[in-house]
């Protein structure tokens, strides 16, 4: 097994890398393999809803790494994204890389577990760590926990490696994800299976088809406040 961290900061070498070499390390310890890969060197594209993807199964773009991640996906068997705090959010380099590389082959990562490690210098990391875990919450994902929400503070890596209670969050996020990749392989050896997957529900599809004429309906009726101006657009 296997575990791919990706590093989601411009510096290959800094904080981020910092506190996901401390989560590796432990997730190595426990026998299993891990690989971090560097995603935010230089200009990222945004996704430019091309459609290229649904057909080709690949990004257009062919020049900033998602289609060499995407590449890696079916070989890992968890996942973690990195990424400094930028005005109480992840990178944005990395956000536009994260959403080209789910909408692209998010597939690949269904019933995966995975995880967010944020780093700061002071603050905005509760907020950067709930836009990363919903990549995967939108991916049939499990997300692994640790002791704490996964962060460490500090200005550069010398800063990080004297959060003491950072890193032992990063040991026990690395320990969790192995324990949690040997529990999901047994219980796939035993099941024989993993969960079956259902046809998914599209609103904005049924709408498309006509499919919602009660809703329809509901839109046109008085709002029913005291107010007289008819009917509205609810």
């Amino acid at each position: 097994m296997k575990v791919l961290l990706l590093n989601g900061s411009p510096h290959p070498e800094g904080s981020t890398f910092t506190a996901l070499t401390e989560v590796a390390n432990a997730i190595i310890k426990e026998g299993i393999g891990a690989e971090t890969v560097h995603v935010a060197a230089g200009a990222v594209h945004g996704c430019i809803a091309c459609g290229h993807c649904r057909k080709a199964k690949r990004c257009v773009f062919t020049d900033d790494g998602v289609n060499d991640v995407l590449d890696r996906l079916d070989a890992a068997d968890g996942l973690i994204v990195g990424s400094p705090v930028y005005y109480a959010s992840p990178n944005g380099a990395l956000l536009s890389f994260l959403d080209r590389l789910f909408f692209t082959g998010g597939g690949h990562l269904a019933y995966k577990p995975g995880a967010a490690v944020v780093v700061a210098r002071r603050a905005g990391t509760t907020a950067s760590l709930d836009v990363l875990n919903k990549y995967f919450l939108i991916s049939n994902m499990p997300v692994v926990p640790s002791q704490y929400w996964n962060m460490v503070h500090g200005y550069d890596a010398d800063d990080v490696r004297k959060d003491a209670e950072g890193l032992q969050i990063m040991r026990t996020l690395g320990r969790n994800m192995a324990w949690m990749l040997r529990c999901f392989a047994a219980g796939v050896k035993r099941l024989r299976r993993k969960p079956s997957g259902r046809l998914r529900i599209s609103s904005s599809e049924n709408r498309r088809k006509g499919l919602a004429p009660a809703r329809k309906a509901w839109y046109n009726k008085p709002c029913g406040c005291p107010a007289d101006h008819g009917t509205v657009e609810r």
